[in-house]
């Protein structure tokens, strides 16, 4: 499909600068701009790119001003980012929708498949399991008995839901993703580790994404529970009796252990390690590899292992590539002073 600048600015209620009838039919880069694509700049370290690209339109915020003329016709918004994610979120509705259940599928007889529901080849879905309306369960993707997954869902291939865990509305579980394995839960014996049994669930609320090989560990008792609006990168583990607060994201490899309460609206670089039985508080912001041990209040940015501050962070780094000098210098004041104090005790 192609559309024109004038129709993009009236969809993401911009201002065209230049020619309202040209028009695109694919997305690009800026640095990889072709006649016939859209692209954004949002990045000022990329703005040298717009005055050479072959992209017909280019999304850029308001307050930018070129310092050379411009080829591509530009549409002016008050967030190219945001607005290049709303046409990518058009541009990804727009394309056909599977639907239909494979012969190849397994589905057991007591389960309850909604409305326009894609089931593809060697997918399993157990006894008394419940797929909601236009949810799409890829290949060899697993749905265990008594498990729930709600409306306009995903499940990529190799996911797999543990028995009795609840998936929500409109949420994405990326290929390999589990769901509800069982807790890292041993007691000591003399004999070895004696497991405990996990016997409570996962709980997964609406609007929620999930990276490949993620995995969301079902709790001792009661729920393990990811709360609305959740983003979570790949390889991300969620210990048992985790509580994720809405709208909190996680980047690669972070890893929360067991029975930690973690805010609404964090953000958590990747590599994060959170220790367990702790809580974290609403809109804490956590710098990658860092590590956090005990109870945050909430509103506070903060890096480094143990965990501090983030501006004091930066100052003990700079402070951290001098200690080799600053370990001389303090070794021959103690020197000195050594001297100095024979000399006054003669």
């Amino acid at each position: 499909m192609e559309f024109s600048a004038k129709q993009i600015a009236e969809f993401i209620q911009g201002t065209v600068v230049g020619d309202e009838n040209a028009t695109v039919h694919t997305f690009a880069k800026i640095e990889e701009g072709i006649p016939g694509a859209i692209s954004f700049l949002s990045n000022p370290k990329y703005t040298h790119y717009i005055y050479d690209t072959q992209a017909s339109i280019v999304l850029v915020n308001n307050d930018f001003v070129p310092e050379k003329e411009v080829k591509a016709t530009l549409i002016k918004v008050d967030n190219a980012y945001e607005s290049l994610a709303k046409l990518l979120t058009l541009y990804e509705m727009s394309k056909p929708k599977k639907t239909g259940i494979d012969p190849l599928a397994y589905i057991a007889a007591s389960a309850k498949i909604g409305k326009e529901v894609y089931i593809a080849p060697f997918a399993y879905i157990g006894e008394n399991a419940i797929i909601g309306d236009n949810t799409a369960i890829y290949p060899h993707a697993t749905v265990c008995e008594n498990a729930k997954v709600g409306n306009n869902s995903i499940l990529y291939p190799n996911v797999t839901v543990y028995h009795d865990c609840k998936i929500g509305n409109n949420c994405i579980l990326h290929a390999g993703c589990v769901i509800g394995a069982d807790g890292f839960g041993f007691a000591p014996s003399p004999e070895g580790y004696e497991k405990i049994p996990q016997i409570g669930i996962v709980v997964i609320e609406d609007n929620v994404e999930i990276g490949a090989n993620t995995c969301v560990d079902r709790s001792t008792m009661g729920a393990t529970i990811i709360h609305k609006g959740v983003k979570l990168d790949n390889l991300i583990q969620i210990a048992h009796n985790v509580e994720v607060g809405s709208h909190t994201v996680m980047a690669s490899q972070a890893g929360i252990a067991g029975s930690t309460k973690i805010g609404e609206w964090c953000m958590f670089g990747g590599q994060v390690g959170v220790a367990g039985h702790i809580k974290i508080g609403d809109h804490t912001n956590v710098g990658a590899q860092s590590g956090i041990a005990k109870t945050l209040k909430g509103y506070k940015s903060i890096m480094g292992s143990p965990a501090i501050d983030a501006k004091q962070f930066f100052k003990s780094s700079a402070a951290f590539k001098n200690l080799p000098e600053m370990y001389l210098s303090i070794s021959q004041l103690q020197k000195e002073v050594k001297e100095l104090k024979k000399q006054l005790n003669k």
